[in-house]
């Protein structure tokens, strides 16, 4: 894949995800670093994920439907002569048998040292072949087709499937988007009262929008997956509790979700937060708060739309104590 790596300015996360293996299954992947300058391959793709989000509390985006990543894209994959190189070891090793091997070696006419896998048009084309997504079975049968040829402008043939475009490079790119934890900030924090709304809100700063961009620079397309923060949704932990609002859902409002207490406000209802009609005793409250995204593609060609919503969480306990009366 050394032909297909194409440096990306700027810093990229390498944690992996959907299509990225360490090998096995078809998948290849690679980063290198000059300078300021990294690049991340994956399956022909290359993701520049400079403007993605990023954290140890940070995370992938979970769909709001079925929907998953691709199981399996095709895309240029090989050289001519890197084909050869992956192909004949195979046949020297007879490990897929005398009769196919034999067939093998007519359908590249890898006995003419010219024309052989296509040599005679070495840096006019690339030969395609699948890459599979091992995270998302079935995997290999739905791209279950050998290398194919195709020239460099060309389209691949009508009736391959999975080729890929710029609407699977934009799924590529929604399953390698990252967005920073949701820990809310409560008010009051070390341990809220009984009966008392509890403010909740999240740092604006850290909830702006975030994208990654999936090229395949052998073909010259790309798309960008970008996801933008919509709502907050929480769940106190016991259904002894009062949300606000009612459905437990903050929207994004003025570019921020909830608003920061403030002594001044101690007579308002929080516009996002909890109220606890019971103690948690000597344990806590499981508070569950799941910050929902937007997600929109945009792509080569002009193309783009919607992706489905994708959400993230996270669990924080939150202790719940008695008001204490003092008796005079």
């Amino acid at each position: 894949m050394a032909a297909l790596l194409l440096a990306v300015t700027g810093p990229a996360h390498a944690d992996k995800g959907f299509g990225e293996t360490d090998g096995g299954g078809g998948t290849d992947t690679g980063a290198g670093v000059d300078g300021d300058t990294v690049s991340v391959t994956a399956g022909g793709v290359v993701y520049d994920r400079s403007k993605n989000g990023g954290g140890g509390s940070s995370g992938a985006l979970t769909s709001t439907t079925s929907w998953s990543p691709p199981a399996c894209w095709y895309a240029p994959k090989y050289t001519p002569e890197q084909l050869q190189e992956h192909l004949e070891p195979i046949w020297e090793a007879d490990s897929t048998g005398y009769e196919w091997d034999a067939a093998q070696r007519e359908k590249y006419n890898a006995a003419d040292e010219e024309k052989g896998f296509n040599k005679h048009k070495s840096g006019k084309g690339y030969w395609w072949d699948s890459y599979v997504n091992d995270a998302y079975p079935p995997g290999w049968e739905a791209c279950d087709q050998g290398p194919f040829w195709a020239d460099t402008g060309d389209a691949p043939p009508a009736a391959m499937e999975n080729a890929v475009t710029p609407a699977i490079l934009a799924e590529l790119a929604y399953a390698q988007v990252r967005v920073p934890g949701t820990e809310v900030t409560l008010a009051p924090a070390d341990a809220t009262k009984v009966n008392l709304p509890t403010w909740a809100w999240l740092d604006g700063a850290d909830f702006k929008p975030v994208s990654v961009t999936a090229s395949v620079p052998a073909l010259g397309i790309e798309a960008t997956a970008t996801a933008e923060p919509v709502s907050l949704k929480i769940e106190p932990g016991t259904p002894d509790a009062e949300t606000y609002p009612a459905s437990g859902t903050c929207d994004l409002t003025d570019g921020r979700i909830g608003e920061p207490y403030a002594k001044v406000k101690a007579d308002r209802t929080p516009p996002c937060g909890v109220k606890y009609e019971r103690s948690s005793g000597d344990a806590t409250f499981p508070l569950q708060a799941t910050l929902t995204w937007k997600v929109t593609w945009t792509g080569s060609g002009g193309a783009g739309g919607d992706l489905p919503d994708g959400e993230f969480g996270a669990t924080q306990d939150v202790v719940v104590q008695e008001i204490q009366a003092i008796n005079r």
